[in-house]
């Protein structure tokens, strides 16, 4: 079948498009932001991309037209899609048809986390020899990848596997402009962690009951012999369990001195302050995982991935030696350089929650070491401000802490920052390096 897909250079759509290729399809796409890593991947796999969303695009004479959730009525390839009423539908529906529907789905949901959390499943499975595909928010940094059974497939975020297990980064964003639901009420798992629930995406949502409205729909999807995991004593996703669950819910928990919940499956004591050694404990047994890796964030990821692995017959021992090999990905505290002593770091979090538990892992993993934190707010929710009066806090760990004023935003992050006169504010087209 030949696919053409609109917006193919973003990030779910141009892993779609991996996949496809993958499974024997002829892709082609178009975009207005084409470049490297995705363009590169995409033509090295025989993809061929055109500039732009004119009409005349359609001439390729597709099967299919895959439309991505940037794409808007007005858009000139929309309107003749319509007009010539040709075939189309969403990525997220795509990817059920042509790959997910005879798979047991591991998916991996949440506000924070999920790009994490999505690799270290696929990796722990790929460690124990399960050929399982994935579809992950982001690039693996692999360096590892000799310890896998079944070879390097974590040079790419995309890899359709031969098992019969698929983890997915499971989006809660909407599917298309034709389909509001979210993402991943398209893919029907038979395993769901639910990592977190806050407010955001303040672009697509008003509140957070209407997140959690979606969160509802994906839970009511999941079969009553499968399983889903998440975390102790977060209200909001308690809220949604409430409103209805079919399956059964393991609850996992990171032990910091806080009254350990009673119906906790899985959880883990720190050996290390920074979380860099844990012990876990499961059914009156402990394995303990010694990694990389640090935060209490990063802790909370690794008992849920560990905790789905169970469901394809992963044993937790098995998991611990795959995370004591887990290299990360690519933005996640990824260590870029130390010029002139200095450790340097780019991270991605976006979310005034992820900017402060990032921040308290570093703290803990640097002890006393000056922290500089340089931060960009990218997210549409941060450019629209829903977020403004938790920015000062969210940074208060750092000893130094520059924010960039967004451009084209009605706000100003001197105003947000009122009570932290410490933290400074730039315009970044008024510095010059």
């Amino acid at each position: 079948m030949h696919l053409h897909i609109l917006g193919i250079c973003g990030t779910f759509m141009g892993s779609l498009a991996l996949l496809a290729r993958q499974l024997g399809h002829t892709v082609t796409g178009s975009d207005t932001g084409i470049y490297p890593p995705m363009s590169t991947q995409l033509m090295q796999a025989g993809v061929e991309i055109i500039e732009g969303y004119g009409a005349e695009q359609l001439e390729v004479g597709s099967d299919l037209i895959v439309v991505g959730n940037t794409m808007r009525r007005g858009h000139p390839v929309i309107e003749a899609m319509l007009d010539q009423r040709l075939r189309y539908t969403s990525g997220p529906a795509l990817i059920h048809e042509i790959l997910l529907k005879d798979k047991h789905v591991l998916a991996v949901a949440g506000t924070h986390g999920k790009t994490t959390t999505t690799t270290m499943l696929a990796w722990i499975l790929q460690h124990a020899g399960i050929d399982t595909g994935f579809l992950i928010g982001g690039v693996p940094l692999s360096q590892s990848a000799t310890n896998l059974k079944n070879g390097n497939v974590f040079n790419q975020s995309a890899y359709a596997g031969s098992s019969d297990y698929f983890v997915i980064e499971a989006d809660e964003y909407d599917s298309a402009f034709f389909d509001k639901r979210s993402k991943f009420v398209h893919y029907r798992p038979t395993t769901a962690i639910l990592g977190n629930l806050e407010f955001d995406h303040a672009d697509i949502f008003d509140n957070l009951a209407a997140i959690q409205k979606q969160f509802h729909h994906l839970v009511r999807t999941i079969p009553g012999s499968g399983q889903i995991i998440m975390p102790a004593n977060c209200e909001p996703l308690e809220e949604v369990i409430a409103m209805g669950a079919w399956t059964p819910v393991a609850r996992t928990q990171v032990v910091t001195g806080e009254p350990q919940a009673s119906d906790v499956s899985l959880s883990a004591e720190l050996l290390e302050a920074d979380g860099s050694r844990f012990r876990l404990s499961f059914e009156g047994s402990t394995t303990e995982v010694s990694w990389s890796l640090s935060g209490l964030h990063n802790v909370q990821n690794a008992l849920a991935a560990m905790a789905a692995a169970r469901s394809a017959g992963v044993t937790l021992e098995q998991s611990a030696a795959a995370l004591a090999d887990f290299a990360g990905i690519k933005r996640r505290m990824e260590h870029i350089g130390s010029p002139r002593g200095i450790d340097v770091f780019d991270d991605f979090a976006h979310h005034p929650t992820a900017i402060a538990t990032t921040l308290d892992g570093a703290r803990k993993r640097f002890g006393d070491r000056r922290i500089w934190a340089v931060i960009e707010p990218r997210s549409n929710t941060m450019r629209l401000g829903s977020h403004e009066v938790l920015l000062g806090s969210a940074a208060s760990l750092a000893d130094q802490v520059i924010w960039q004023q967004p451009t084209g935003v009605d706000w100003q992050i001197r105003r947000a920052l009122s009570s932290h006169p410490e933290q400074t504010v730039y315009n970044l087209s008024l510095i010059h390096i």
